[in-house]
């Protein structure tokens, strides 16, 4: 006998996310847009360690809380203001920085969230999508660590993009062939989307 179908299942609930994700139309980087929520950028151009067939996955994935949401701040029924937009252009900025991207070849799909429900639905798109930049090239969603923690080690999204004049300040502990391999080995082990 089969199981009754639950809407709430988590496996629904991923997959509800991730069809309203891809329901929506790609627009360039940076966008004007209201609210709070998550989101999916596309980058067009080439990446020595992308092959063609995951050109159209998202390369990267992300949240943008509402301002205050995460001390508890901001009020019930309040507007989320203009979250999605400040991360977004953080985004844009970054891209534009590194010496090999453009961002004129970025794309981005978004979601405005009931801000209760981002950080879960940032969850399901990173399960189903398993984005590079949010795995293996670590790092493109950083921001300066500030002068008391340049000790830090310098991301490796950083190292196979250098531009950004904070990055360039840290050490860089891995190089390129070794990132190079370590993304190899985990597109060969890569399972598909569940």
């Amino acid at each position: 006998m089969n199981e009754p179908y639950d809407p709430l299942d988590y496996e629904n609930l991923a997959r509800s996310v991730v069809n309203a994700l891809l329901a929506q139309a790609p627009a360039p980087l940076p966008l004007d847009v209201a609210g709070a929520g998550v989101y999916a950028i596309y980058y067009a151009g080439v990446l020595e360690y992308r092959d063609s067939e995951m050109a159209s996955d998202p390369i990267y994935v992300g949240k943008a809380m509402p301002s205050g949401g995460r001390k508890g701040g901001g009020k019930a029924g309040q507007s989320p203001d203009r979250a999605l937009y400040r991360r977004l252009r953080d985004h844009a900025k970054s891209i534009s920085q590194a010496a090999n991207l453009s961002v004129a070849e970025t794309e981005c799909r978004y979601l405005v969230v009931v801000p209760v429900w981002i950080s879960l639905a940032e969850q399901f798109l990173l399960r189903h999508f398993r984005p590079l930049w949010n795995s293996v090239i670590d790092g493109f969603g950083n921001h300066d660590p500030g002068r008391g923690r340049r000790a830090s080690a310098r991301p490796r999204w950083d190292i196979l993009h250098p531009g950004r004049e904070w990055a360039g300040r840290l050490s860089a502990t891995e190089d390129r062939a070794t990132i190079l391999a370590d993304v190899q080995k985990s597109l060969i082990a890569r399972p598909g989307p569940p």
